[in-house]
């Protein structure tokens, strides 16, 4: 098992090629929680990622033959942009093998720091596969996503900065994936505060670690359809799986609306953007996934790389979730004047109209009615009740969507 010395080996091989990313403490988290809650920031470090530190460690640590072979590795995204950055600043050319659907952005930030990037394959493992392939056509070195002990390493280089910021810290919220940043994290904590909870949080459609642990050996999950594409990882690393048994005290799954919801609080409250990965770890104590031990909890915000073009569905999910967007369906009677008469009700409960849809097509209808579903920008959950009642009491027959 990676030791906490080298741990602090990493630390001083890739200090100069990463940011120290801030801890800062949530006035407004802390509020909505009951917690004292701080925010490690890896969605500001290089790439925007923790992913550049494990893959610094590894890569200044090949050998000159290994880097005269050059690099290959898979990902979907962050490990590829930090296996691209660390390549570039040794002057080593590196191949990225990137599943088809990884995100238009991500792709175009691993070339854009030097990388040659491969699309192929629907998942990560087939990306992962082909990457194996390339290693063997062309005499590359193969870098691992996750499992390895010097990726291991590096990611916990957060605990240690963890610790130096927090030292007296209860609790530590942690995405999982493959496994390397919990891994690290949790030797690095647990060395020097050995009753310091590790929680790991996974969303549920990828739970490959919580099923593990139901089932006590490392087993794969088949479903991966998730916004927290940065943990949609079939199975935990080999090497990972051990240490996460003996260290983290607790495995979580959290929903794609509460993923959702914790995007839009961090952005609203924060004004710190990340993607769904990131966002696991407050999604996992805005909905209580998990019991406490103590007060003072640091979530790691893992990353930062949300593609914008799915960005406004995000948002639209977060927004449903926290009850700041009512989808409502009204009958009424296909007149004229049906429809004003609506609207006016509504405006007088001060809500906004989004989109409309009008349905005059349902065999379910009589030809003198009409289906409105509408989408309406509340104030919240008390309000949406509020807008409920009044068309009821108006004599509507409103459905919440």
């Amino acid at each position: 098992m990676i030791s906490f010395d080298d741990i602090k080996k990493a630390q001083e091989t890739i200090k100069d090629y990463i940011h120290r990313t801030p801890l800062v403490y949530s006035n407004s988290i802390s509020r909505i929680t009951g917690l004292e809650v701080y925010i490690k920031l890896e969605n500001l470090q290089k790439t925007g990622s923790f992913k550049i530190r494990g893959a610094a460690n590894k890569i200044f640590r090949l050998s000159e033959d290994e880097r005269k072979r050059g690099v290959v590795t898979a990902s979907a995204g962050n490990h590829a942009q930090g296996v691209a950055l660390a390549a570039s600043r040794l002057g080593i050319k590196a191949v990225v093998v990137m599943p088809e659907r990884a995100s238009i952005s991500k792709q175009l930030a691993t070339k854009g720091y030097g990388a040659e990037v491969i699309l192929y394959g629907n998942s990560f493992d087939e990306a992962l596969e082909y990457a194996r392939k390339i290693e063997r056509d062309r005499n590359c070195t193969f870098i691992h996503t996750y499992d390895d002990n010097d990726l291991i390493a590096g990611q916990g280089t957060i605990g240690l900065e963890i610790l130096e910021d927090l030292p007296d810290v209860d609790s530590v919220i942690i995405p999982i994936g493959g496994g390397s940043l919990i891994s690290g994290i949790s030797i690095a904590v647990k060395e020097k505060k050995r009753d310091t909870q590790i929680v790991g949080v996974e969303a549920k459609a990828a739970a490959a670690m919580y099923l593990s642990r139901q089932t006590g050996k490392n087993t794969p999950v088949t479903s991966l359809h998730t916004i927290a594409d940065g943990i949609a990882i079939k199975k935990i690393g080999d090497i990972t799986f051990p240490i996460i048994q003996q260290k983290v005290d607790e495995i979580v799954t959290v929903e794609e609306e509460e993923i959702a919801a914790a995007i839009l609080l961090l952005m609203e409250r924060k004004k710190i953007v990340v993607e769904g990965a990131g966002a696991v770890p407050l999604a996992a104590i805005m909905d209580s996934k998990t019991k406490i031990k103590g007060k003072r909890v640091v979530l790691v915000l893992s990353g930062g790389n949300i593609d914008m073009n799915i960005l406004d569905r995000v948002i639209e999910k977060g927004l449903v979730k926290s009850g700041r967007v009512l989808r409502i369906e009204v009958e009424l009677a296909d007149t004229p004047d049906a429809f004003a008469r609506l609207t006016s009700i509504i405006a007088g409960k001060k809500a906004n109209i989004l989109h409309i849809v009008h349905d005059r097509l349902s065999h379910k209808l009589p030809i003198t009615k009409t289906i409105v579903r509408l989408n309406l920008e509340t104030k919240g959950f008390e309000h949406n009740e509020e807008i409920k009642g009044e068309l009821i009491n108006m004599g509507y027959n409103a459905e919440v969507l």
